[in-house]
């Protein structure tokens, strides 16, 4: 019987051979395989495999993007499209009807956010991003402009109540408490600073190889606030909660300099840093209940929700921070 391996191997025309795949890392939206053997002469490619579903206008945003991007001079691995010039391919039934997509794979170590070249080179990244994506017509997702509203946490802590999961209480609390102030500082963008940008700019999609940095994971490619993809990047990069203002300000710096406009004004900067922690921690207690899903995806969406709920943004941390780059502008 054909393998999943084989299956991708052939929709990508990789050549014929004994192929296997080995799990190397799993994501909140996919689980990524490493792709070797065949007739690849020792080669090796990355897939990702889509647990959930497939959007395809995404799939073409992040092609778009990814492909722009080369030709500023910004490294990530290569997309493929598969013999039909799709960059997205269905697995049959029989393998288990995932949809997947194949990358060049990239050999390195995770970006080190205490570097200062590899700050600088975030910072620098991100300019040329907002610059070439200037003038997007497109408006934010919800994902990144609006938070759960109280009825919707009031249901997705009934149900982890109802399943005894052993976190159920610290949502609760997570729910009437730091829920509330968190979605205080959530808020649509305003017109005139949108662009289409990479969304996840964080070290865990940085590799750093023998020919530099490389961006990963483009999945997330779409229209936003400079502004606030530029101030949760700082927020990430630096340290979080216990951020360290040096490594703010050099990522800050890195960014100026290669020409982009974006500011961050104070804590409303971070709207998109908020709003997208309090969607993923709801959007995984949902998962981890979901009779759905394997048992596999609601473990991971379990310990993710825990994760998740012990490293939230503090706004008097953020509000530090913003007030740390205040020389900069």
């Amino acid at each position: 019987m054909r393998s999943r391996a084989d299956f991708i191997a052939e929709a990508y025309g990789l050549g014929a051979g004994a192929w296997e795949m080995v799990p190397v890392a799993r994501g909140a939206l996919g689980q990524i395989w490493r792709l070797s053997g065949g007739g690849g002469g020792g080669a090796s490619w990355a897939v990702k495999e889509l647990l959930f579903g497939c959007d395809e206008g995404q799939v073409g945003r992040e092609a778009a993007l990814r492909n722009a991007a080369e030709g500023l001079g910004i490294s990530a691995p290569r997309f493929f499209a598969d013999r039909e010039g799709a960059y997205v391919s269905r697995l049959p039934a029989s393998l288990g009807g995932s949809y997947v997509k194949l990358y060049d794979w990239v050999d390195g170590g995770e970006a080190d956010p205490a570097d200062p070249e590899i700050l600088g080179w975030c910072g620098r990244t991100l300019a040329l991003l907002h610059r070439a994506g200037e003038g997007a017509g497109e408006t934010p997702g919800d994902w990144y402009e609006r938070c759960p509203r109280e009825e919707e946490w009031a249901r997705s802590y009934e149900g982890v109540r109802r399943a005894g999961l052993p976190w159920a209480d610290a949502l609760g609390r997570f729910v009437a408490g730091s829920a509330v102030e968190l979605a205080r500082h959530v808020s649509p963008s305003v017109a005139g600073d949108i662009v289409t940008s990479h969304l996840d700019m964080r070290p865990q999609n940085v590799l750093v190889g023998r020919s530099g940095p490389a961006l990963l994971d483009w999945d997330n490619a779409g229209p936003v606030s400079a502004e606030r993809e530029l101030a949760r990047a700082v927020y990430v990069w630096a340290g979080g909660n216990h951020f360290r203002a040096d490594s703010a300000r050099r990522l800050v710096r890195g960014y100026l300099e290669a020409g982009g406009r974006a500011v961050i004004k104070g804590l409303d900067s971070f709207s998109m840093l908020f709003a997208t922690d309090l969607n993923y921690v709801r959007v995984q207690a949902e998962c981890a209940i979901d009779p759905e899903v394997t048992d596999a995806q609601r473990e991971f969406a379990s310990g993710q929700v825990v994760a998740t709920l012990g490293s939230l943004p503090d706004p008097a941390a953020v509000a530090r921070l913003a007030e740390a780059l205040a020389p900069e502008w």
